[in-house]
C-alpha cells in the first residue's frame, strides 16, 4: 500500500486548519456588518448556517492538529485579523460583494481540497473521506453565495482576483510557516 508523504501531510492539515478558521472569521466579520450597519435578516441567517460548517471542518483540524502534533501556521493571528477585515468590508459594500467574497474563496478552497484529494494516498482514508465531505460543503457555499446574488460583473471581477489571490498566497504561506 502507497503512504502519504508525513511532510506533505502535515502541511495539508497545517494549510486546512488556518483556511478553515479563516473562513470562520471571514463569516464573523460579515455578521459584525450584517449585526451593526447593514440589517439584512435573510443574508444574516444565511451566514450564519455557513458559518456552522466552517466550524465542524475547523473543529476537525483542529483536533488532527493536536493529535498529529503538527504545528500550525504562525501567521493565525494576522489571518484573524484579516480575514474578519475581509468579511466586514466586503459585508459593508453591500450582498453582491459579500457573496462574492464566500464564491471567490471557496473557488479556490474547491481547487485546493481536489488536489490534496488527489494525493493522499489509502493510508489515510479518513483524513481524505473528511476533505471530500468539507468540500462538498464548500461548493454548496459557492452555489449559495450565487443564488444570493454574488457577481464577477464590471468592478465586482477586480475584487474576484484580489480575494483569489490573497486567499493563494495565504495558503502558500500556511503549509511551510
Amino acid at each position: 500500500m502507497k503512504k502519504t508523504n508525513k511532510k506533505m501531510l502535515e502541511e495539508f492539515i497545517r494549510v486546512d486548519h488556518a483556511g478553515e478558521r479563516g473562513a470562520i472569521k471571514i463569516y464573523e466579520g460579515q455578521l459584525l456588518a450584517l449585526k451593526t450597519f447593514k440589517k439584512d435578516p435573510e443574508l444574516l441567517k444565511t451566514i450564519e448556517d455557513m458559518k456552522e460548517h466552517e466550524q465542524e471542518h475547523s473543529d476537525f483540524f483542529e483536533s488532527e492538529i493536536k493529535k498529529r502534533n503538527i504545528k500550525p501556521t504562525k501567521f493565525l493571528p494576522l489571518w484573524d485579523i484579516l480575514g474578519i477585515g475581509l468579511g466586514f468590508g466586503s459585508t459593508i459594500l453591500g450582498k453582491k460583494a459579500a457573496m462574492l467574497c464566500t464564491a471567490s474563496v471557496e473557488e479556490v478552497i474547491d481547487e485546493h481540497y481536489q488536489n490534496q484529494i488527489n494525493k493522499i494516498q489509502d493510508d489515510e482514508k479518513k483524513l481524505k473521506e473528511k476533505i471530500k465531505k468539507f468540500r462538498a460543503d464548500e461548493l454548496e457555499h459557492k452555489d449559495i453565495a450565487y443564488e444570493q446574488g454574488a457577481t464577477k460583473r464590471g468592478i465586482y471581477s477586480i475584487m474576484d482576483k484580489i480575494i483569489k489571490t490573497g486567499s493563494k498566497i495565504a495558503i502558500n504561506i500556511s503549509e511551510k510557516i
